[in-house]
């Protein structure tokens, strides 16, 4: 039998706001993608950045096993020889193609066909729109050319990424503000134009959906939809909180394959898709790698749910070491390094919402956060010092440190290596920035 063509739709920074996560915004293509097949309600990244998040999806890793600690641009590298996706997919028998937007490095190269792609194509601004019109030409021609090998595609799209400000926005009333968030004109404005960037977004995905059916590939073609971490808003990208962390997952599969409509609240982490999709391809899965395959319970096999994920950040545009774990019950963060109370990364320290909170969100961070996320889903208030959670807190900061030991995280040697992003000296030069103790 002639393998499933497998196709992953990535965004940029668009976490879980969409029509179908119950966010008050139109995605009709996406919400009925969702109805069609299966939605995942508690997946998270395990870094809230974009190349070591994308990285952790490419090679089911944690950040510092696969070596990628900040941005790719910025000098952030996997390690020489990392198993990733495409290379794996290949070793199966399957053509790999990459369209558009992606973000990693390996051996200090950005480049598409180093992390295992055999066929790239290069779009200029990797807007949603030329991705697509890209990438409905290669449905075109896969539909009218007897193929014999099946394909996976990464479609990267550049939405949701700030800035969005040249997106129509949504009626500033119409927004609902997040409520992790103070209700302020600036996080107003940015949320509608962001409203706009998610929209066409919603509109990529439609044509894609379309195609399949056009071409008949939809009958053989599994097709994904995913982002990289939490929305470019405070308290959310760029944070370990549930909202920097918190990041879609829809799968849609060929009639018949999978029981579909449905939800799934297994708790899920972004290092477990590599695997579950290599093991969909018929691929060998990398023994070394951190994540487990959660095909077994989309096939309503015997499925062992995660109780935990680490999680972790150590550059983003500047230095904020964090690592921490999330259970279905609490979240324990360890900082690092003294710090804002909230990381803002440059982008969102810039825009209208990160002005409206600088000022609450650049006090002195401490060293130990506890959540407990039953009870305080928001994550208001730390209980890493209330004696009723000490138990918690010294099972936690042990899992956390076990860890670090057993996978020689750099954290341990000392403050990690970094360039900071140029913008930061002009802000603190203005006394914009948080002011170390």
């Amino acid at each position: 039998m002639k393998k499933t063509n497998i196709i992953m739709v990535i965004s940029h920074d668009t976490g879980r706001y969409l029509g179908t996560y119950g966010k008050k915004i139109a995605t009709p293509e996406l919400d009925e993608l969702a109805e069609e097949g299966i939605r995942f309600d508690n997946y998270f990244c395990s870094q809230p950045q974009c190349s070591p998040s994308r990285a952790s999806i490419l090679t089911g890793k944690y950040g510092h096993n696969h070596g990628m600690l900040g941005l790719a641009h910025m000098g952030h590298t996997m390690e020489k020889d990392t198993k990733t996706i495409p290379s794996e997919m290949s070793k199966a028998g399957y053509e790999t193609h990459l369209f558009g937007f992606f973000h990693e490095s390996i051996d200090g190269e950005r480049d598409g066909e180093k992390l295992g792609y055999q066929h790239v194509v290069k779009v200029p601004g990797n807007t949603a729109s030329r991705v697509t019109e890209k990438f409905e030409v290669f449905l075109e021609e896969k539909a009218d050319a007897d193929y014999d090998s099946p394909f996976y595609a990464s479609v990267g799209f550049e939405e949701t990424h700030l800035p969005v400000d040249h997106f129509k926005p949504d009626p500033i009333n119409s927004i609902e503000v997040p409520s992790y968030l103070p209700d302020k004109e600036g996080i107003r404005n940015d949320i509608a134009h962001f409203h706009g960037s998610v929209k066409e977004l919603d509109r990529a995905i439609g044509r894609i959906k379309n195609k399949l059916k056009e071409t008949g590939l939809s009958e053989n073609t599994i097709i994904i939809y995913t982002t990289d971490h939490g929305i470019p808003f405070p308290r959310a990208k760029g944070t370990l909180l549930e909202s920097g962390l918190e990041t879609a997952l829809i799968m849609k599969f060929p009639n018949g394959m999978v029981k579909e409509g449905v939800n799934r609240d297994e708790l899920l982490c972004n290092v477990d898709l590599m695997p579950t999709l290599l093991e969909l391809a018929e691929a060998n899965i990398p023994e070394e790698i951190d994540g487990y395959s959660f095909l077994p319970l989309l096939r309503k096999e015997a499925y062992q749910p995660r109780e935990s994920f680490f999680c972790e950040l150590t550059w983003h545009d500047r230095y904020h070491p964090m690592r921490g774990v999330r259970t279905n019950d609490y979240k324990y963060i360890h900082n690092f390094e003294d710090g804002p109370k909230v990381y803002l990364p440059l982008d969102i320290h810039e825009s209208l919402a990160g002005q409206d909170v600088r000022e609450e969100y650049y006090v002195a961070n401490i060293e130990e956060e506890l959540y407990d996320l039953q009870n305080d889903p928001l994550e208001q208030n730390n209980v890493a010092y209330n004696e009723r959670y000490a138990d918690v807190v010294k099972k936690l900061r042990a899992k956390v440190d076990e860890w670090m030991v057993k996978t020689n995280d750099p954290l341990l040697q000392g403050p990690v290596h970094g360039e900071v992003a140029p913008g930061w000296k002009d802000e603190e030069e203005k006394g914009n920035t948080y002011k170390k103790k």
